[in-house]
């Protein structure tokens, strides 16, 4: 049985794949909820017919059971299911759209093990739902309201495989990167991750002319982010020298992160990408309102980069759907994160690494240089993350000692122009803390003093 609880995170429905919430029990419990909230956000449906909803999925071997369960939900509320197969989350957000479907669902866990699986919601307009929303279709599943609720037998939804999903995305994808320019005598390396996009991308860099040599390209349910992909870019970064390539692409499981690697074999992550981007937006007057949008991750190198350029930049809390609700709400049109979500709402209404990447290659071909020659547009201040697995998230203040600990650190740290944040994370049983600062070695004293409490108190 569900708890009564909130089963909605920082990235819709997730956890171990068979264990609640991400059953099929739930799913079609979510389904059918989902259904009839979406069906009663707008009198009409989008395709002035029936109500239609997308489902996406990743490569997870689970995906099958999700999929099957909460399509028999949004089909047992009177609402037709559009199933269009593994694709990117980002896909999935833009084949809604481009569908004039009435809501999509994207199931994935994203960066995590295949052990664990997902479910993700967008609105008609390719945009996560918020929290109301995500609210209502709660409180229907808990209370069982919903099951009151049936429309009779011949108004059932129907399902229907649309063919041309892919092709729409690697189109759509296309579009990003500017007609006039070609990605030829490029050779990249790309690392799929045995994720959503190993069909995507490899066939994007393809069509606009580079030499692409492809790994983490042939999933098989399990092996999903397992070694590969964004979570091990140690090892695109090796091959990236090894083929001696311009480049390395990686992407996580669901593709809406990349991170990359310069042609020497060092990796350029998030931070470095809006770091790039950004700055040559500011040189083209394209970042709106001069500003840039991401989270209390990212290094204060950035910051100090940016305002030195004359723009500005806004920290949002951790989690992609908090940069992009700080985008809309003040029309800003570039954000992302240090793992690598970064959004171009230009092109787009949620992270996309395949995106992301052609942006960073847009760069490289239109000026002519290196990789590594755009990251050095910025200097990275020390900074280390450290997470810690717990068997229960305790608030802090009940563990013996740590707030005085962190109080103490704090005051060190922002004397030397630094920072510390301590939080829990919204996807996993994990502790993640933070230190910044200009003195490497009293960041890794703080982090072993901090983190030893932690492990000592609720470690695992």
């Amino acid at each position: 049985m569900i708890s009564p609880k909130k089963i909605f995170g920082t990235d819709g429905v997730r956890g171990t794949a068979n264990l609640e919430p991400v059953t099929a029990e739930t799913a079609l419990k979510l389904g059918r909820a989902a259904a009839h909230v979406f069906k009663n956000l707008e009198s009409q449906a989008r395709g002035r017919g029936k109500y239609q909803i997308v489902i996406g999925k990743d490569t997870r071997l689970s995906g099958y059971m999700l999929e099957n369960a909460i399509s028999s939900g949004i089909l047992s509320m009177g609402v037709d299911v559009l199933f269009i197969g593994p694709l990117p989350t980002p896909g999935v957000a833009y084949v809604t759209r481009s569908l004039r479907a009435d809501a999509g669902i994207v199931i994935t866990a994203s960066h995590n093990p295949y052990t664990d699986n997902g479910i993700k919601f967008f609105r008609a307009d390719g945009y996560k739902l918020d929290d109301k929303i995500e609210g209502r279709i709660e409180k229907l599943v808990f209370s069982g309201e919903v099951e009151k609720i049936r429309p009779s037998a011949e108004h059932i939804g129907k399902a229907v495989r649309i063919d041309d999903a892919l092709g729409r995305y690697i189109e759509f994808a296309k579009s990003s990167f500017p007609k006039g320019l070609t990605l030829e005598g490029l050779k990249i390396v790309l690392d799929c991750g045995h994720g959503a996009a190993y069909k995507a991308s490899p066939c994007v860099l393809r069509e606009l002319g580079a030499e692409v040599i492809v790994y983490g390209n042939t999933p098989d349910g399990k092996n999903i982010n397992q070694d590969c992909g964004s979570m091990h870019p140690e090892a695109m970064c090796r091959k990236v020298v090894e083929h001696g390539a311009a480049l390395g692409i990686a992407h996580d499981g669901d593709a809406d992160r990349v991170l990359l690697c310069d042609e020497r074999g060092s990796l350029i992550d998030g931070d470095d990408i809006m770091a790039i981007a950004a700055l040559e937006m500011l040189g083209t007057k394209s970042l709106a309102n001069q500003t840039l949008i991401t989270t209390v991750m990212s290094n204060a190198g950035l910051e100090a980069a940016i305002k030195a350029a004359g723009g500005q930049m806004v920290r949002t809390a951790v989690g992609d759907k908090n940069v992009i609700d700080e985008m809309l709400r003040g029309g800003f049109n570039f954000g992302g994160e240090q793992s690598g979500h970064l959004i171009f709402r230009d092109h787009g209404t949620t992270g996309d690494g395949l995106v992301a990447a052609l942006q960073i290659l847009r760069i490289i071909k239109s000026r002519g240089v290196l990789l590594s020659e755009l990251a050095r547009c910025w200097t990275r201040f020390p900074q280390r993350v450290t997470n810690v697995k717990v068997r229960e998230k305790k608030p802090f203040e009940e563990l013996n000692g740590l707030n005085q600990l962190v109080a103490a650190a704090e005051a060190e740290l922002a004397a030397q122009g630094g920072r510390l944040l301590l939080r829990y994370s919204g996807t996993e049983p994990k502790v993640r803390l933070l230190v910044e600062g200009r003195d490497a070695g009293a960041l890794e004293t703080w982090s072993q003093k901090i983190c030893g409490v932690i492990q000592q108190e609720i470690g695992v």
